[in-house]
């Protein structure tokens, strides 16, 4: 797990107001890493990174899957 060092927070359009989501934000190491956050902690709970590449294969799966259908 990662600190709360990410910048950039966001989480997507059709969760704005909500609690019950992930948030996604970088990590300012110059390496590409994509951090990931609950929002119900407030802002103060772990955080998880990813790899560019592994955040955006995961987001892509999710898309094109009716495995995640709400």
């Amino acid at each position: 797990m990662l600190d709360q060092g990410a910048q950039g927070w966001r989480k997507a359009r059709a969760s704005a107001d909500r609690d019950d989501c992930v948030e996604v934000g970088e990590i300012p190491t110059g390496a590409e890493v994509v951090a990931v956050r609950d929002t119900k902690a407030g802002g103060t709970g772990p955080v998880l990174g990813f790899t560019a590449d592994a955040w955006s294969a995961f987001v892509a799966d999710v898309k094109h899957s009716d495995r995640f259908a709400v």
